[in-house]
């Protein structure tokens, strides 16, 4: 979550672009996203430095020959010669950064740097250093985990008018951070998300892997609760090989809109992650089928847009369900996506649960017999505050069989998280309690310690989802237990209600005597 702080500097940074010239929402994205890779890439050069110290090896700088393209270089400079650097030696630099045939590079191979206002330039290189410092002090204090980058990119974007456009929402970090616990991957799976925007899940799938990895004294808890790795996370990892997997061939990214692409895999690298494959591919295309085959992937985190309709023309004819709801569709490519006993743990907005349309019956019977189906597990609905309140909820299956005829799923099982650990409001601050590390708890043990009762957590046969039109939502199957309700005698209430009448009519006298 970004501090007020952050937004404030935020809002003050769009506002120099404005007053430049740069008044396109999207442009002024882009450069002040060169600006910010720029700025991290040299803090992430001396970090590598640092573990490389950490283990005893050697370590060679990205910037070898080319130190007057690091950040702490040229913001020292005058406007004028900043600018100048910047523009032919800086911006070409990051272009460039790896093999011309990786998507990095293809993307940014047309990318071009407009700021052409040295007084622009300086103002908005002053200002993100500001940013920095409070993003610093914001991992000082336990938010290793949070995709702070990630969170100011979203936050830009809302400013600028185009959050939660066609129902795209940010995921929120601890959320991420629930669902690659549950999943739980490895550095030997294959890692996707069909809708990646600015990469949020694959980084968070990166780092629980480093957590996995990391020495006992390397582990704090978070502000959530759960394991992370202190600053050096995978310091277990002694194998290149691992290594080399783990920055070139686990992570996997599709994205509509190329300027997220251009921020998802700059962000990527930013993470640690060398050769980031994030593609501007729509998934749910045909120019998808084309160029790639089903059952790739070992691991799905995804959460694919809500309410969004895509263009029948285009739409893959390998998803074959009526309707062209992307919400659905995103479900029916994940589970093609999978290879058997790949998993996926996916974010919906509730109505995929139990709506009563074709389309929404299809889309559950395909998770229900492709798939085996292990958990519903419904989400507060400000989880998603401050850019919707629409309920949702994660499911998590593993893929059986393609097109199978019959159901691989004997039995669902359903959690409820009443809180996520935030204020359900708008402002969404931090709570004292941390409920994620109880839910994860509770998945990991559902075998065994699922009670029978219909209460937080329960166990709903698969003949009983099939005799209520293949329901899956939580409160279908949930024990409501009246309580009942205790009033005062009406005498007590009436007379309450005079006192109160008596009290409203002083103070009426009291302000009328104040103004006169």
């Amino acid at each position: 979550m970004l501090s007020n702080e952050l937004k404030s500097k935020i809002n003050k940074l769009w506002d120099k672009f404005w007053s430049r010239g740069i008044t396109n929402p999207i442009t002024a994205i882009e450069q002040i996203s060169y600006l910010l890779f720029m700025r991290r890439i040299d803090d992430a050069d001396a970090l590598e430095k640092a573990k490389a110290i950490f283990a005893e090896q050697e370590y060679k700088s990205i910037f070898d020959d080319k130190e007057d393209c690091r950040w702490s270089h040229f913001s020292q400079l005058d406007p004028d010669t900043m600018l100048e650097v910047v523009s032919n030696k800086a911006f070409p630099f990051i272009k460039n950064l790896n093999d011309p045939s990786q998507p990095y590079s293809r993307y940014m191979e047309n990318a071009m740097f407009i700021i052409n206002n040295s007084a622009l330039l300086d103002e908005a290189v002053k200002s993100i250093d500001e940013l920095f410092q409070d993003i610093k002090q914001q991992q000082d204090e336990g938010q290793q985990f949070q995709d702070t980058q990630g969170d100011l990119y979203e936050y830009l974007i809302d400013e600028m008018g185009s959050g939660g456009k066609n129902g795209q929402f940010r995921t929120p970090r601890h959320l991420i951070q629930l669902m690659c616990e549950i999943i739980d991957p490895d550095w030997t799976d294959k890692i996707c998300d069909p809708a990646c925007g600015t990469g949020g899940f694959l980084v968070g799938a990166y780092q629980h892997v480093l957590t996995k990895y990391t020495s006992p004294k390397e582990i704090i808890e978070d502000e959530n609760g759960l394991n992370r790795f202190r600053r050096f996370g995978g310091d277990k990892i002694s194998k290149q090989e691992v290594w080399d997997n783990l920055w070139e061939k686990s992570f996997y990214g599709f994205d509509v809109d190329q300027t997220m692409v251009r921020i998802g895999l700059m962000n990527l690298m930013l993470h640690g992650i060398k050769v980031p494959q994030i593609e501007n591919t729509d998934s749910l295309s045909k120019k998808y089928d084309k160029e790639y085959k089903d059952g790739e992937y070992s691991v799905i985190l995804a959460n694919p847009p809500f309410t969004g309709r895509i263009d029948k023309g285009g739409m893959s004819d390998k998803l074959k369900i009526t309707g062209t709801n992307s919400e659905l569709l995103f479900l029916i490519r994940i589970s093609k996506m999978l290879r058997p006993g790949g998993k996926a743990a996916v974010i919906i907005p509730e109505g995929v649960l139990f709506g009563g349309s074709t389309a929404q019956k299809q889309t559950r019977e395909i998770l229900l017999k492709d798939n085996q189906l292990e958990a519903v597990i419904s989400l507060p609905s400000g989880a998603f505050k401050p850019y919707t309140g629409v309920k949702t909820s994660i499911l998590v299956f593993t893929k059986a069989e393609e097109d199978s005829s019959k159901w691989h799923t004997e039995k669902v099982w359903f959690y409820d998280l009443k809180n996520d650990g935030y204020s359900l409001d708008d402002n969404r601050r931090k709570l004292a309690e941390n409920p994620l590390p109880i839910a994860v708890d509770a998945y990991k043990n559902r075998t065994n310690q699922t009670p029978i009762e219909r209460t937080n957590h329960f166990y709903v046969p698969l003949s009983e989802i099939q005799d209520n039109g293949l329901d899956l939502s939580y409160n279908r199957y949930k024990k409501f237990e009246y309580q009942e309700q205790t009033y005062e005698p009406p005498q007590k209430i009436l007379e309450a209600l005079f006192i109160l009448e008596t009290e409203i009519e002083k103070d009426m006298k009291e302000l009328k005597n104040l103004i006169g």
